[in-house]
């Protein structure tokens, strides 16, 4: 089955979009985790969604997995070369990110940015 964009950015939000991808993308640009590390670092996806996340990414070789073979079983994640070459796309979407919540604040939103930082320490 052929696949057509119209625009270029379809092909990368058919890459990392939706809600979790770019998150865990970020939280992988600063080196590889194990599942559980990661499931901490996302507190409100559910074990199902971010195992279908982690799948499409490694399936769209943006992410590898390491299983090691030990009781428990341990499973690493690490961003493939093709997955950094993303960090421009997520520190500029972070950047903007974090003006927008400054200025909701500025404007007297009730908004928390509880951890300013995501891929940028690449």
């Amino acid at each position: 089955m052929s696949k057509i964009y119209q625009m270029g950015i379809e092909a990368t939000l058919d890459v990392i979009g939706g809600k979790w991808k770019p998150i865990i993308l970020c939280n992988l640009g600063h080196g590889p985790l194990r599942s559980g590390e990661l499931k901490r670092k996302l507190p409100n996806v559910t074990q199902k969604m971010l195992t279908q996340q982690l799948r499409e990414l490694e399936k769209d070789q943006i992410i590898a997995r390491e299983v090691y073979n030990q009781v428990p079983p341990k499973v690493v994640y690490a961003l493939t070369e093709e997955g950094k070459t993303l960090r421009d796309i997520l520190v500029s979407m972070s950047i903007w990110g974090e003006k927008r919540i400054k200025q909701a604040q500025t404007d007297g939103e009730d908004v928390t940015l509880l951890r300013d930082y995501g891929f940028i320490e690449m």
